[in-house]
């Protein structure tokens, strides 16, 4: 098997919304557990916070994430940047199409100067995406 790279995001407190938000997205199956149901250390006001998620999609997507442990410093957004990239247009406007949703679009998803199509934004967690559709060879 080979190695992956998974993009691991850190939310502030709603990666349950985000995760379940991504897999809207990209379908796939779900999993979560809390701090509590992963044997964390006793902290009553983190039980409930996620402690672990991972999407996992059929065509190879992974996301993984959690929420800020009590103590650690979170800063919106600046921790991470996702790339999607490939050839299947159709797949990959679908999910810059759902992502853009309540988005900031960075840079609208057009032909870039090396000859793909790319688009940037920041959707409404505040996570930067990178879109990026290889051009066909002629």
């Amino acid at each position: 098997m080979n190695s992956k790279l998974n993009p691991y995001i850190n939310f502030e407190s709603n990666c349950k919304e985000a995760m379940e938000f991504y897999n809207s997205a990209f379908g796939g199956k779900l999993t979560m557990s809390t701090f509590k149901e992963g044997g964390a250390p006793a902290d009553p006001t983190q039980d409930n916070k996620i402690m672990h998620a991972m999407l996992v999609c059929d065509n190879g997507i992974t996301l993984m994430g959690a929420d800020t442990p009590n103590g650690w410093t979170y800063i919106k957004g600046t921790n991470i940047s996702v790339s999607l990239s490939g050839e299947n247009e159709a797949e990959l406007q679908g999910y810059w199409d759902k992502l853009s949703n309540g988005a900031k679009i960075d840079q609208p998803l057009a032909k870039a100067p090396w000859g793909d199509m790319f688009g940037m934004l920041t959707d409404k967690f505040g996570i930067r995406w990178m879109v990026n559709i290889i051009a066909k060879k002629a």
